[in-house]
């Protein structure tokens, strides 16, 4: 076992890559919200719900096949068995629970306040990383979950309240649903080392059959081919690729910080609410959203860098070379199974599937 000490300067390349990927996943989930919120006007929740999953999973699944086809196995890591049971949990709370909680809620409210309280879906992320996996939080993201909340809960009453749109059902489903996905955020990251498509084609099927047949089931009626193939084409850009990206995200820069960078996604959901489907700005929406701005840029503009140790394991992942797999396979994405040595060192770093120690 050897053991060094230096200090480390700049980032990882995956650190860089971690964040380009939390914000693709952001623009994309963000389209999302106003997309379905033209789409429930001809889908029932239930069933939209299932289409978006659905359309997301087969597109996913022809992915993989292409690329083992013209590519050989690739260069990823697969799914252990033993990941099949966290796997599940997100399926049940992300592929589920959320969208049929986001749907019911978003047909009785404007898409630009739900875009805008899906900002708790950030802080239910963080919350539970803490209590839940122990994952450390600077003073900077407590401050901003807190103004995020304030900023959400100043839209959820106004719009919510007397006179708003719905009663409390509405902006009480999407806070639910975003408490799923945090859920299911969480679990996620336990097996973001493996293949992000594997993953995300795994999830989405399995979550778009099962919300589908409940729909089904309950009674509610698919509608026209057209209409169900636009549906499954928006959920499979929307929320698919966002899926994907999102994993690659969690792999590199951990939980809470993830979904950190993600709270831009209900600000480019408001954008395109107000300029597409013409949705008024109310003074609620500027003061929430202004609130829930603060506390995003708050988020976005964390440091952390101290002196930190990196025990001795051996593991399996996606990495390219960089200070941490100084093995000479070259900066090109690729897996196998490596080995560490102990190493204290010094560099900004964030809960990464190597910085995942205690403070």
């Amino acid at each position: 076992m050897t053991k060094s000490k230096d200090s480390v300067s700049g980032q990882s390349p995956h650190y860089r890559s971690g964040i380009t990927s939390s914000l693709f996943s952001a623009v994309l989930f963000g389209a999302a919200t106003p997309a379905a919120k033209m789409l429930l006007d001809s889908i029932d929740p239930l069933v939209l719900a299932g289409l978006f999953y659905l359309g997301s999973g087969l597109v996913m699944l022809l992915w993989l096949a292409l690329k083992r086809f013209f590519m050989g196995e690739g260069r990823q890591s697969g799914l252990a068995l033993n990941d099949l049971g966290l796997l599940s949990l997100a399926v049940l709370f992300g592929g589920i629970l959320g969208p049929m909680l986001l749907f019911a809620g978003l047909s009785s409210t404007p898409a630009s306040t739900a875009s805008l309280l899906l900002n708790l879906e950030s802080v239910f992320t963080a919350l539970v990383a803490l209590f839940v996996f122990r994952e450390h939080l600077g003073k900077r993201l407590i401050l901003g979950m807190a103004l995020i909340v304030a900023g959400c809960v100043v839209i959820g009453w106004r719009e919510g309240g007397p006179g708003g749109y719905g009663g409390v059902f509405g902006p009480l489903a999407i806070a639910l649903a975003c408490l799923a996905w945090a859920a299911d955020n969480n679990v996620t990251r336990k097996i973001s080392g493996g293949d992000a498509i594997t993953i995300g084609a795994v999830k989405c099927l399995a979550a778009g059959a099962i919300t589908l047949s409940i729909g089904l089931v309950a009674g509610k009626t698919m509608p026209g081919w057209k209409v169900a193939a636009l549906a499954a084409l928006v959920g499979s850009m929307c929320y698919g690729q966002s899926i994907i990206f999102f994993v690659r995200a969690l792999r590199d820069l951990g939980t809470a910080r993830t979904s950190a960078y993600f709270s831009i996604a209900p600000f480019v959901g408001v954008a395109i609410s107000v300029l597409f489907l013409g949705e008024a700005v109310t003074m609620a929406t500027v003061a929430g959203g202004t609130l829930a701005a603060l506390g995003v840029w708050l988020h976005l503009t964390e440091d952390h860098s101290h002196e930190h140790a990196h025990p001795e394991t051996a593991h399996n992942h996606l990495h390219a070379d960089d200070f941490h797999h100084e093995h000479g396979h070259g900066d090109e994405d690729h897996h196998h199974p490596h080995e560490h040595s102990l190493t204290i060192h010094s560099h900004p770093h964030y809960p990464d599937i190597h910085h995942r120690h205690g403070h």
